[in-house]
């Protein structure tokens, strides 16, 4: 009986509250040239994001007060055909500012109910729920200046530098086209975008010298087990590396637990929905 009361406070506190409480998350990345100014990276992944969703429409426009120099987002942006106003409301301020997105699997296909067990079977395959308005939505961002890096490779301006810029369409549905060859060694820093960290595609960013590695879709593992951590990352990625920042080979890799999660699974534990600033150092 006790160990029933305790499960249904744990669900009832993860469904209705921690999956609702964002946070910002802030981490220093010691890869800029000595003396270089810093550089602020807004990286937002995983919306998940319903029509109904005003609160996190509102949260996440005002990370645009932290004046960031660069916002990249990771995918995963709907979860409903009719998102793409309430995901260009939230994001508003921010399309104001340079930008660089990738997408994943939901923002191609909506949600579709199935067992959170199934995470656990790594040879399950993937469904595909009805159709959403992606190009809409790749079209805005094209609109306000983002740069696509769906099987991409581009360099802008951010904070008055060079930033060289490779990406993946999402690799967790095989979309990956990666669009190989070394980093520009002149740009200022060099960052890639993969919707999934699959080590396959991280290993191949690494290797032509692709110094941040920013990404997506595990949610932290979305429910964490105290003392234990993440319970799955939904690909190939370690369960260590489910969250936050980490070095992988001569890189850095950081993986955002996301702001939604799955409409089927509403639920957080030990794993707050999260944004995440990443300031830029000299080395």
């Amino acid at each position: 009986m006790g160990a029933a009361v305790v499960g249904a406070g744990a669900l009832a506190y993860g469904t209705l509250i921690e999956r609702n409480w964002f946070t910002l998350r802030r981490y220093d990345v010691p890869l800029l040239a000595p003396e270089a100014e810093p550089l602020r990276v807004l990286h937002l992944s995983d919306l998940h994001l319903t029509p109904k969703q005003l609160r996190k429409q509102r949260w996440v426009r005002e990370l645009a007060g932290l004046d960031p120099d660069l916002v990249v987002v990771t995918g995963d942006n709907m979860a409903h055909p009719d998102a793409v106003p309430g995901v260009l409301a939230a994001y508003e301020p921010l399309l104001e500012l340079p930008g660089a997105f990738v997408f994943g699997s939901n923002d191609y296909s909506g949600p579709v109910l199935k067992s959170p067990f199934g995470y656990f079977r790594e040879d399950r395959e993937y469904e595909h729920g009805v159709e959403l308005p992606f190009e809409d939505l790749r079209a805005a961002f094209l609109d306000a200046g983002w740069v696509d890096l769906n099987n991409n490779r581009a360099t802008l301006k951010a904070g008055g530098r060079v930033v060289d810029l490779a990406g993946v369409d999402d690799p967790h549905i095989d979309l990956d086209a990666y669009p190989a060859g070394p980093a520009d060694p002149a740009a200022a820093v060099r960052i890639a975008l993969s919707h999934a960290p699959e080590p396959r595609i991280l290993d191949a960013f690494a290797a032509d010298g692709f110094e941040l590695l920013l990404a997506g879709h595990t949610h932290g593992g979305q429910v964490r087990v105290p003392g234990i951590g993440a319970l799955v990352t939904n690909c190939g990625l370690d369960r260590k590396l489910a969250r936050g920042l980490h070095r992988w080979d001569r890189a850095w890799l950081h993986v955002s637990a996301g702001l939604g999660t799955h409409p089927t699974a509403p639920v957080r534990f030990a794993c707050r929905p999260e944004a995440t600033l990443l300031t830029l150092i000299p080395r």
